[in-house]
């Protein structure tokens, strides 16, 4: 069944009646002339205005790219909320294959329409788009992060990505072992690109021992060049029935916890980058039902969004570190929460960042 536009009549439903809806501004973004397709969802801006990057993904169809945006930018909400950030939570689907489509008037097009909503949604990189690109987002529009250092912006995202998610690992360490050391642990990545490779330097600095997986090979060749300790296996399926793993992270699309890889995880601890790791609601209690730790994605992977949001108001990577080195406390703070109200980790972390959003909009 579809509305009157054509969109199939799911995609209004989650919008306007579903749990997962409640957002107030969907965007739909046309230029013909660049072949630009793309979808600005703005969940909330009870904190501030919304900031969430850009994705350029080659989706199967026009209602799947407009789900994901309301589903990703609902996500940063949550996330700008428990990384302390006076943000609300916006997210941007660019329709098609980046190593096909994108060029500069594609870019610069859709800049105009970020631009156009007067500062209620500020962009960054995601999945599919990089410094450069957002170099030239900024030519024609301000509210542009994750712009490059010589453009006056802060440059790589990932970096600080990967170091909260390490600092999430801490957290669940220290919970989980009584130790926050990840010395002699053996850490599971599947997805070693922007942010799996920083976090795996993390983690031999540490003294852990790193299995890894990426669909690119080449990708994992580098890894396993440069650091011969660390050792690939084929895929995902064979990542998570690693035995005697600890920790698996997460670093690639979303989804990556279902009702066949959680039955078959080998590891104790979930920790990783990716957002929406939860393929539905209910995973979150099979994890806790199996008696695996879950580090709640959009609590570990705030470092990068912490990152841009400092871009602001003046760069300065110290004082970014510094917050996002608090993800360990927070990740502390959550863990604690589930065990005092009976409940998995993620929902004590939606408890926590819907309390802060309520308070926002009662002080109005």
């Amino acid at each position: 069944m579809t509305d009157v536009t054509g969109a199939p009549a799911d995609v209004l439903h989650t919008l306007f009646h579903s749990d997962q809806g409640g957002h107030e501004q969907v965007v739909l973004c046309q230029d013909r002339a660049s072949g630009l397709k793309a979808v600005i969802a703005i969940h909330s801006t009870d904190l501030g205005p919304a900031l969430g990057g850009t994705r350029f993904y080659p989706y199967a169809s026009e209602a799947e790219a407009v789900a994901d945006a309301l589903n990703l930018a609902r996500g940063m909400s949550y996330k700008n909320a428990m990384a302390g950030l006076d943000h609300g939570g916006g997210k941007a689907v660019i329709i098609g294959d980046p190593e096909q489509i994108k060029s500069e008037e594609l870019l610069l097009a859709y800049g105009r329409f970020v631009a156009s909503l007067g500062g209620r949604y500020v962009t960054a990189c995601d999945v599919g788009t990089y410094v450069a690109d957002m170099d030239v987002v900024a030519r024609e529009c301000r509210w542009t992060t994750g712009r490059s250092p010589e453009n006056g912006g802060a440059g790589d995202s990932s970096v600080l990505t990967s170091f909260g998610v390490y600092q999430g690992m801490r957290a669940a360490a220290q919970h989980l072992w009584g130790d926050p050391t990840l010395r002699d642990r053996t850490v599971g990545i599947a997805g070693v690109g922007k942010v799996g490779h920083h976090l795996v330097e993390h983690l031999l600095a540490e003294g852990a021992h790193v299995v890894v997986t990426d669909v690119r090979k080449d990708v994992v060749r580098s890894i396993t060049e440069r650091h011969p300790s660390v050792v690939a296996v084929a895929d995902t399926d064979a990542l998570i029935r690693v035995e005697n793993l600890d920790i698996y992270a997460p670093c690639a699309l979303g989804g990556a916890l279902n009702d066949d890889t959680v039955p078959v995880l080998t590891a104790k601890v979930v920790c990783g980058a990716a957002n929406n790791q939860l393929a539905h609601p209910g995973v979150e209690k099979d994890l806790a039902d199996r008696g695996i730790l879950y580090a709640p994605d959009y609590v570990v992977n705030a470092g990068g969004v912490i990152q841009v949001a400092d871009e602001l108001h003046g760069f300065d990577f110290d004082r970014c570190k510094t917050k996002a080195a608090k993800i360990y406390d927070t990740t502390l703070a959550i863990f604690a929460r589930a065990k005092e109200d009976g409940i998995p980790p993620a929902a004590a972390a939606d408890r926590i960042a819907e309390q802060r959003m309520a308070e926002a909009r009662t002080r109005r």
